[in-house]
C-alpha cells in the first residue's frame, strides 16, 4: 500500500514509522519542517511540508496512487477538511480523520469518513479499566445499536456449549482468549475455565445478557 499521512506529531509519526516497518510506503505531510525530525533518520519515505488539504501538496505526496489517508494533525477542522479532500477529490476510500471533539466525530463518521475522537477513545480505555466487566463496552458502533464486550467465563458456565451460551445470553461470541491466544468458536466449542470471551449484543439487551452470565445456565 502507499499511504499518505497529514500532521506529523507523535501519532503521525509513530504511524508513519510502524506503516514502514510493514513494507507499505508512505508520504507524510506537516506545516512544520521541523516535525519531520520525529520520523528519525531511518525513514525512507516522503515528507512534504505544506498543507495537508492543498491539493498540489497532495499530489506531491502522491495521493494519486495512494490506497489510504490518515489526517492526524493537532486540528479537528484540518483533518475533516483534508479527509473530505481526499475522499471526494480524489477518491481514496480508505479514509480516517482524528477528531478531539467526540460530538462532531459520530456526525463525521454517519457521513462515511471514519474518526477516532482522541479524548473520548482514552476516556473510554480509562473506564473499561477501572469499571467492572460489561460495565462499558469494548466497542460501540456509531449508531449505538451494537457493542462488544470482554466477558471473563463464570465457573457457572464452565462445560457448557458456547451455542448454549449464545442462545440463553441473546448475544453472539465473536471469539475467545483461550490460553493466551484467540479462538473462533463453532457450535461444538465448550467453555472452559480461564477462557475470555468476546461478546456482540445489542445496547438493549446488553443488561440482560450480563445478568444471564452471572446466574448461570438454565435448563430448557
Amino acid at each position: 500500500m502507499h499511504v499518505v499521512i497529514m500532521g506529523c506529531g507523535r501519532v503521525g509519526s509513530t504511524l508513519a514509522r510502524s506503516l514502514e516497518d510493514r513494507n507499505h510506503t508512505v508520504a507524510v505531510i506537516d506545516t512544520e519542517p521541523d516535525a519531520f525530525r520525529r520520523l528519525g533518520p531511518g525513514f525512507n519515505g516522503d515528507k512534504i511540508a505544506g498543507v495537508g488539504f492543498d491539493q498540489e501538496v497532495l499530489e506531491k505526496a502522491g495521493i494519486r496512487r495512494a490506497d489510504a489517508f490518515a489526517a492526524v494533525s493537532s486540528g479537528d477542522n484540518s483533518n475533516i477538511i483534508a479527509a473530505r479532500v481526499a475522499r471526494e477529490t480524489f477518491g481514496i476510500q480508505q479514509v480516517v480523520a482524528r477528531i478531539y471533539d467526540p460530538g462532531r466525530a459520530e456526525v463525521y463518521q454517519r457521513l462515511g469518513i471514519t474518526t477516532v475522537a482522541t479524548v473520548k477513545w482514552t476516556a473510554d480505555q480509562v473506564l473499561r479499566r477501572l469499571l467492572p466487566a460489561g460495565a462499558e463496552p469494548d466497542f460501540r458502533d456509531p449508531s449505538g445499536t451494537i457493542r462488544v464486550d470482554h466477558v471473563p467465563v463464570p465457573a457457572v458456565w464452565v462445560g457448557q456449549r458456547t451455542i448454549h451460551f449464545q442462545e440463553q445470553t441473546g448475544s453472539r461470541i465473536a471469539w475467545i482468549d483461550r490460553l493466551g491466544e484467540g479462538m473462533l468458536p463453532t457450535r461444538e466449542t465448550v467453555i472452559q475455565e480461564g477462557d475470555l470471551i468476546h461478546l456482540v449484543v445489542r445496547e438493549e439487551n446488553a443488561e440482560h445478557a450480563m445478568k444471564v452470565v452471572k446466574r448461570g445456565p438454565q435448563e430448557d
